[in-house]
Parts: structure tokens; C-alpha cells; sequence
């Protein structure tokens, strides 16, 4: 173990491992190879005396204490982004225009295409885009360090203004082996409430929603079998036969298609959500920021 902070390299590893689920991917997002990948986390582990990742054969997940060092590596590299467009503002460096955050489902789906049609209309217009959760998508926008974010959470906090880009819905799913998908009746909130489910990490607007569909029905709370924090990861795991999840219904699509998992109806409540763009009352929407809401909108 060494007091020297880690470098900023292995922090933006640890935070892809816990965003893909996969070291090789991570490696691959960072375009080095899987072993350096995994000497660079092995450093890592032990420079902070910790063990952060556990590795098997279905992938990789971060440990306890890795989702607690992967929450504060998340800080760290936010300040050091917040600190760079600084940096460039100072300078009169333009290139990087629009700083954007998105939760892992509008990432995955949506905004890729709506930042294709701005940069069709205007080419000179450079994008960043960070992929995390809607709890932290709502807290860089309103810390200014963004210009615009988008999320699926069921509220927007106080100090943000808001727009609905879209709509989803979410979706109870299981592997085709397991009993719920041989059943002809649909799973009610009570049965779903005792059923230990897969789920996304406190601060996804997933699990904000399931959470609050069930309080809203007065049932139990959920109840995790396993807490993964990318739709990769907890996809991989339903179709395996872990456990039931809930995902977005747009998420697990090919999934479904190709016959990896099964939908399984749920009764009594509406899983319906809406999709937001958000941002800082405080800001005013102009230029590049200003084009790409109305794009998302209509679309």
C-alpha cells in the first residue's frame, strides 16, 4: 500500500469496469490492451490496499469497497474535466463547445443519434459526453459543469429546468428456463416486492422508478439479490439465470428478440416513465446547447 494518489489513468478504469462490467471492455473503451489493463488495475489494488474488482468468468464487478472508491474516482475525474473546460475557456480554446451527461439507457439509445443530427447542421460543433447515472447526471448540471444532461429519473431536482425528450417504460424480464416465464398469469407488485431482483445501483432513474412504484403501491421495498451498475452486466446475468431484473423495456429489446430472456407481465402498476433533458436554471440555453434540446425534443 502506498499514500501516493493513484493516477488518473486507473481511476477512469476502475469507473469503465463498473460502467461496462467487462475489464476487456474497459480496456477496449480506453484502447489498450487487456493485459495492461489488468496490470494497471492490479497497481491500483494495491496501491490503495484494497481489493476493487472480482473477476469471473461471467466478468467483472467491483467489490464493496470498489463501488465506494469508484463513487469518489467519479468525483475526482469530474472535477479534473470541470477543471480542463476551464482550462480551455482561459485560453480561448473553443474546440470542446458542448459538454453533455447522460443516464446509461439515453447514452445507449437516444443521444448518440441526436448529437449525429447537431453535428450533420453543425460540424464545427465538438461534443463530450459523459455516460453515468441520473442522480449524477442531475448533480452536474446543476453544478454548471455541463451544459445539458438527460436522464429518466421520476423527478427532476429543485434549481433545474426541464424538458421531456421522450418516454420508456420498464420491463420485468427472466431467463427463459426460469418459472416466471413459463406462468400464464402476470407477476402482481406484491409477488415482484418478495422476489429478490437484479438491479441498478442507488441513483439510476431504473431503480428510482421501481422504488417508486412499490412504495406508491404500499408494498415492500425491493430487495436485491444483486446490485451491477451497467444494463450490460445485469442483461448478462438475467439471461444466465441469476435472478429476475428490471430494465428498460428499449434496453433489453435485442434481447428479447433473439429469445435470450423473457418479458414477463407485470399487473397494478404503470411502468411508464419519462426521458428529460435537464439543466441549470442558472445558464441560459444559447447556441449549441439551445439546437440540441430542440432536436431531442422533436425527436
Amino acid at each position: 500500500m502506498s499514500d501516493a494518489p493513484p493516477d488518473l489513468g486507473s481511476l477512469q478504469l476502475l469507473t469503465l469496469v463498473a460502467e461496462l462490467g467487462s475489464l476487456g471492455r474497459a480496456a477496449e473503451r480506453m484502447g489498450i490492451s487487456q493485459p495492461a489493463a489488468s496490470k494497471r488495475l492490479t497497481l491500483l489494488e494495491r496501491r490503495l490496499g484494497l481489493t476493487l474488482v472480482s473477476r469471473d468468468t461471467r466478468g467483472s464487478a467491483l467489490t464493496t469497497e470498489g463501488k465506494a472508491v469508484c463513487q469518489w474516482a467519479g468525483r475526482v475525474l469530474a472535477e479534473v474535466d470541470s477543471m480542463m473546460v476551464g482550462v480551455a475557456a482561459l485560453r480561448g480554446d473553443h474546440a470542446l463547445d458542448l459538454h453533455l451527461a447522460a443516464s446509461m439507457t439515453l447514452a445507449e439509445h437516444f443521444v448518440p443519434r441526436w448529437i449525429g443530427t447537431l453535428q450533420r447542421r453543425s460540424p464545427d460543433v465538438c461534443v463530450s459526453l459523459k455516460v453515468t447515472n441520473s442522480e449524477q447526471v442531475a448533480a452536474l448540471a446543476a453544478s454548471g459543469r455541463i451544459g445539458l444532461g438527460f436522464l429518466e429519473a421520476p423527478s427532476v431536482p429543485s434549481g433545474l429546468g426541464s424538458r421531456q425528450v421522450g418516454a420508456d417504460r420498464l420491463a420485468v424480464v427472466v431467463a427463459p428456463q426460469h418459472a416466471w416465464a413459463r406462468r400464464q398469469e402476470p407477476v402482481d407488485l406484491a409477488e415482484l416486492a418478495r422476489t429478490r431482483l437484479i438491479v441498478r445501483e442507488v441513483g439510476s432513474g431504473t431503480r428510482e422508478t421501481i422504488e417508486r412504484v412499490l412504495a406508491g403501491a404500499g408494498v415492500e421495498p425491493v430487495r436485491p439479490l444483486m446490485v451491477l451498475d451497467a444494463n450490460a452486466a445485469i442483461r448478462r446475468a438475467v439471461a444466465e439465470g441469476a435472478g429476475p431484473a428490471v430494465l428498460s423495456a428499449i434496453s433489453v429489446r435485442d434481447d428479447l428478440a433473439e429469445g435470450r430472456i423473457v418479458e414477463v407481465p407485470v399487473t397494478g402498476a404503470d411502468l411508464r416513465r419519462r426521458l428529460r433533458a435537464v439543466w441549470s436554471e442558472d445558464r441560459p440555453l444559447t447556441g449549441a446547447v439551445e439546437e440540441l434540446l430542440r432536436i431531442a425534443a422533436r425527436a
